[in-house]
Parts: C-alpha cells; structure tokens; sequence
C-alpha cells in the first residue's frame, strides 16, 4: 500500500487536474487537513511538498500553499524556426512561441550576458574545436511577466559573429530578427538543425534561477544549428521549466525507402 502521504497527495492532485481547486486557488491549512482526519501534521506536509515537486502547487510564507497555473507555453518545434519569421519579419524565437500560446510579449524579458569563455567540452564538441579554445556564449533569460521560464545559452566561433549584433552586450534580442537574421546577414544562412532534449531534476543554481520549488524538474536541450555545407554555427544549451512548457511539433513522416529508390 501507498504512504499516508502519497494517498493524500494523490486525492488532492485529483481535485487540481479536474479543476475542484483551481489555479490561484489555496489549499486548506495543514492544521485544517489534520483535524478532518487526513493524517498527521507531518503526513499532510509531506503531501504539500509532494505536490510542489510535481509542480502542481507554489508555497511561499504568508500566502500559504496555493495551486500553481497549469496552462503551460506552447514551445513550437520546427515551425519557430521558420525563416519568413525572422528573415523576412521581426519575430524571435521566443516570441513565436507566445504568439502561438496566445500570450503577450515584451522584448524587455529576454535578457541577456555576452561573453567570451573557454569552451566546455560538449561545446567543443559540437563546433568540432579544441576544448578550451575561445567562444562567444550570448546567455539568455526569458521571462513571462516576473515569472522566469527558460535559459538559453548560444555559443559561436569568434570568426563567424566578431563585429556583429550578436555579440552586443545590450539586452534583448539581437536586432530585428534576433540571432539567426546576423547569421544570415554576415553570409551564414541556417538550413538545418538539430535538437537533442533529456529531463531532469533541476541543480540547485538553476532552480533559483528560474524560481523553482526543491525537487522541480527541468527539460534540457542542446541544439545545433546548421548551414547547407553543413558548417556549424550556433551551439545552444536551453533550461527549461518543465511545468511551465508544452512541446509541439508538426513534420512531414518521412519514407527512407522511397527516398533511396529514387
């Protein structure tokens, strides 16, 4: 049988997902669960804290424990990239993805730090450079409103964006059409990319970060960015609030068989 707790936890996450407690709406007090016979004060804590890390709820002192909003952002796969977004227009990434979750922007919530860094090893890897040798890392924050969604962290040889908008200090995107549209000014036109993604527990500088509850997961991706000549220009490292995200890509199937009878 389930712990005390995880019964309780359970029973209540029940109530959340079918909307009986609604986002915004607080959880009665633990002396209050304690007295109606759910378990001791230790048991409905334990479940409190459950939740928390299930994403499902937000503590914090003088407001009590409180149902976290679960309409989560649409993180476009393959259509945020589409060139006629950024080449052609003046949206971002980032703001692809508000504009299909029907959410409002402002460009002031992406931040941003430029610097040059050794290179790590995966990032070495990726560009196909010593370790340790000499990159830009443009790293972003992303915000919704207060609240912090994601990190992006984009890394390029010196030789590709020196003297570019990229490696501006000054906040925001980097110029109308962000990053891919000095790529493809400075001659280095993205054609085709890769994304790599794995979920875990978040680090404890991340989840400060980002402002998450101890034990709150985060979904990592590595994307690399390609030229035609497949050159690689752009080597990024995202963190994102898994709770806070939906993922949604919409490709062709592809038929290898008929590809290579042709």
């Amino acid at each position: 049988m389930a712990p005390k707790w995880r019964e309780l936890a359970d029973k209540l996450a029940e109530r959340i997902r079918s909307g009986e407690l609604a986002p915004g709406q607080q959880l009665p007090h633990i002396r209050d669960l304690v007295e109606a016979g759910e378990g001791s004060k230790s048991t409905v804590h334990a479940a409190y804290k459950a939740l928390e890390a299930e994403g499902l709820v937000t503590s914090s002192r003088g407001h009590g424990t409180v149902v976290r909003e679960q309409a989560p952002l649409k993180r476009l796969g393959i259509a945020r990239y589409d060139k006629v977004k950024w080449r052609d227009g003046d949206e971002v990434a980032f703001i692809a993805d508000r504009v299909a979750s029907g959410r409002a922007y402002k460009r002031g919530e992406q931040t941003q730090n430029v610097s040059r860094v050794p290179a790590p090893a995966v990032v070495a890897a990726a560009h196909g450079l010593p370790e340790g040798t000499e990159v830009y890392a443009r790293a972003r924050l992303v915000r919704e409103g207060d609240q912090p969604t994601h990190t992006l962290t984009s890394y390029y040889r010196p030789e590709h964006v020196e003297g570019t908008r990229i490696v501006d200090p000054a906040p925001g995107p980097a110029g109308k059409g962000g990053g891919f549209r000095v790529l493809y000014d400075a001659g280095y036109e993205i054609d085709h990319m890769r994304e790599e993604l794995r979920a875990r527990v978040a680090t404890p500088d991340e989840a400060a970060l980002l402002q998450l509850a101890p034990g709150e997961w985060v979904v990592e991706l590595h994307r690399t960015t390609f030229t035609a000549d497949d050159t690689v220009v752009e080597f990024a490292v995202g963190i994102h609030a898994a709770t806070r995200f939906s993922w949604s890509y919409d490709f062709k199937v592809p038929d290898s068989a008929q590809e290579a009878a042709r």
